[in-house]
């Protein structure tokens, strides 16, 4: 049996993203396709068992004040993450060139 991965199957009523179960090479487009398809003012809560801190860098330089971040949790094997659309990103802008996962 094949099962899609969407942000949308991911992504629950309490608006949390966990992605602690998911492979690096999966998990970090899936994040980054989540941040572009939020609406702006809206949120997601993601849960990873790190600090995704590549990711924030790479959001950051990508979208530079696009979406805010803002930790709710960080303690040893899990850290919960708010993360916010603030504006809408420039179109054609896509999504920032993918790092190598470093785990």
């Amino acid at each position: 049996m094949h099962t899609t991965i969407t942000t949308e199957t991911m992504i629950g009523p309490d608006h949390v993203m966990d992605v602690r179960e998911i492979p690096c090479a999966i998990k970090h487009g899936l994040i980054l396709r989540a941040c572009v398809e939020l609406p702006v003012g809206a949120h997601f809560i993601l849960q990873n068992g790190r600090d995704p801190v590549h990711l924030r860098e790479e959001i950051a330089a990508g979208w530079p004040g696009a979406f805010a971040w803002e930790y709710l949790l960080q303690k040893e094997g899990e850290v919960r993450v708010k993360i916010t659309r603030l504006k809408a990103v420039p179109e054609g802008a896509g999504l920032p060139p993918a790092h190598e996962c470093s785990h």
